[in-house]
């Protein structure tokens, strides 16, 4: 009992873990007023028990650490990868410029932290990656630091007022403020810009379903252009998305085929995009106020049903190759996917997981049920094949050594900015290749708090053994350090990004804790200000982000002992 209480062994180890995460998640739920730091509490209660001699295995404690973060930014790449590449397009070369800004005023305010203090470059380099929470900074920074003095002795002193070990202690110092001085800007920039949370994700709900969301219309065919063509022919005279989900002719409510041949004065109930409406306003003539409630009285024989594709089969098939409308005579006027209607396109791809709204008779539903599933229990069944595989993918991504002209030491992704790029890759690219990679919302959050939790427990043991210590001889001054290379750079990148660019404040808190390749801060917003919108950002910068953190560490080196 006694080893398993304050010996070495795994069984300590782990259990000495989960105290820490239990502990840490237990703290979280108090507030201040009604803001709580959530799971970087874990953190903290991990340096506290490592600083008063409960020690994990070293080694334990390091895989540990690189396994959660990479269960951790997987999740968020799964996530956010089906809408990733549009959310680029919508935006994401500010947010990367504003990324690389960031990384930028970092190094400067750090170079001149270093010219005014006389305190050594090398020793400021490991504040640095601490106060951005970048353990793969610091991992690059202690390598090429080895490679140029052919020397690794420094390693293993961490702690001592040698020049090199100032490295890993400087990092242990400004890792609590990296966190929390982010954490502060966030509240600081929402207190100052009067942010309204409401507001604020209701303007990035309408820029999610935007322009291309599903609407529905009415209207009577007045346009002699298309009298006596068939759908089919119709729908090649323009190249915006629409589908006719029934037609009112002579006091009768059919579901049309594509063979239907519409004629002068049929009323039509059109399912289109937003930005589509003028456009097929021109192309059938009239609107007419006609909602569906009425279309509904008119034929109570008719049904709508929302139906949900669980076949892992249709995963990548478009709507068209289903041939629903021809077979069970029947038409699919909406795909629901996140959340978000998008128009039943013929040429959209569909992800298992998609809930597609179904309108004909009741008998032929229940076929096209069948047809795509509509087992919702089956979902809950989890995929695990395209998530280990992927993972591997991303630690062998990430461990790519690239060189570059000039810069002796070859800058890797690490295995955290690997997995990332690999899990949106298969989050938009899977369903196009027919790999299954749907998780339940529920899943994906287990995931992704397991890994955030494994990651900073295993940070905060590691880190408390040398912490006070540090500061005691002398280090208490890496902690102003820290906080000014922290709060300078975010706080002027926020309100640049909030002024000139017009982000919206959770594109903000994503910017900051992806630029700052933050996890805790990401999980922080997320919990205070309760919205997923965060993570599209952060995925968005954290890959440069990361790929500059490692570079502009290896470079300060360089110059500290050229």
């Amino acid at each position: 009992m006694r080893d398993l209480f304050f010996g070495q062994g795994t069984g300590h180890s782990i259990m000495l873990l989960a105290f820490v995460i239990a502990a840490g998640i237990y703290l979280g739920k108090f507030k201040v007023k009604g803001v709580s730091l959530g799971t970087t509490w874990i953190l903290f209660v991990g340096i506290v028990l490592s600083h008063f001699g409960f020690r994990a295995d070293e080694n334990l404690l390091h895989f540990l650490k690189e396994f959660g973060l990479i269960l951790f930014v997987f999740s968020i790449g799964l996530q956010v990868g089906p809408g990733f590449f549009h959310s680029f397009k919508k935006g994401g070369l500010t947010l990367n410029m504003l990324a690389i800004c960031l990384v930028l005023l970092g190094v400067i305010t750090t170079y001149v932290l270093h010219l005014i203090t006389g305190e050594s470059l090398v020793t400021l380099t490991g504040v640095m990656s601490g106060a951005v929470t970048n353990t793969p900074g610091l991992g690059a920074a202690q390598q090429t630091f080895y490679d140029v003095t052919s020397s690794g002795s420094f390693l293993s002193e961490v702690g001592s007022s040698d020049i090199s070990a100032s490295l890993a202690s400087g990092y242990a110092v400004a890792y609590p403020l990296g966190v929390l001085g982010v954490i502060a800007v966030l509240m600081i920039v929402k207190a100052v810009f009067k942010v309204d949370l409401k507001k604020e994700e209701a303007l990035l709900d309408g820029e999610e379903a935007g322009i291309e969301s599903a609407v529905r219309v009415a209207f009577q065919v007045e346009n002699p252009a298309i009298f006596g063509k068939t759908l089919v022919e119709i729908d090649k005279e323009i190249t915006n998305k629409f589908v006719v989900s029934r037609i009112l002719r002579d006091g009768a409510v059919h579901v049309p085929l594509a063979s239907t041949v519409i004629d002068k004065d049929d009323k039509v109930l059109v399912v289109t995009s937003q930005s589509s409406v003028d456009v097929v306003t021109m192309l059938f003539g009239k609107v007419i106020d006609m909602p569906k409630e009425v279309w509904d009285k008119l034929d109570t024989s008719m049904a709508v049903r929302k139906l949900v594709i669980t076949k892992s089969s249709l995963t990548g098939k478009k709507l068209k190759e289903l041939k629903i409308r021809s077979t069970y005579g029947v038409s699919i006027t909406r795909v629901t996917r996140a959340g978000v209607d998008l128009v039943a396109n013929p040429n959209l791809t569909l992800q298992l997981g998609d809930v597609i709204l179904v309108v004909g008779p009741d008998n032929a539903i229940d076929k096209v049920a069948k047809a795509v599933g509509n087992s919702e229990a089956s979902l809950s069944h989890p995929h695990l094949i395209p998530i280990f595989f992927g993972i591997a993918l991303g630690v062998l991504l990430g461990s790519i050594p690239m060189k570059f002209p000039g810069i002796p030491q070859a800058i890797k992704f690490g295995l955290a900015g690997g997995p990332l790029i690999i899990a949106i890759l298969i989050g938009y690219f899977g369903p196009k290749l027919k790999i299954t990679t749907y998780t339940t919302t529920s899943a994906n959050m287990m995931l992704r708090e397991l890994g955030i939790s494994i990651f900073l427990a295993a940070v905060g043991l590691g880190a408390g053994e040398n912490f006070v210590s540090s500061i005691v001889n002398g280090g208490y001054w890496w902690i102003l350090y820290g906080a000014l290379i922290t709060i300078i750079p975010t706080f002027l990148i926020a309100v640049i990004g909030r002024l000139v660019f017009k982000l919206n404040f959770y594109q903000i808190c994503g910017l900051l804790s992806g630029s700052c390749t933050n996890p805790p801060v990401l999980a922080f917003a997320q919990n205070a200000y309760g919205t997923d919108y965060t993570s599209v950002s952060y995925a968005t910068v954290y890959p440069l982000a990361m790929f500059m953190r490692v570079l502009v560490a290896q470079l300060l080196i360089l110059i500290a002992v050229a």
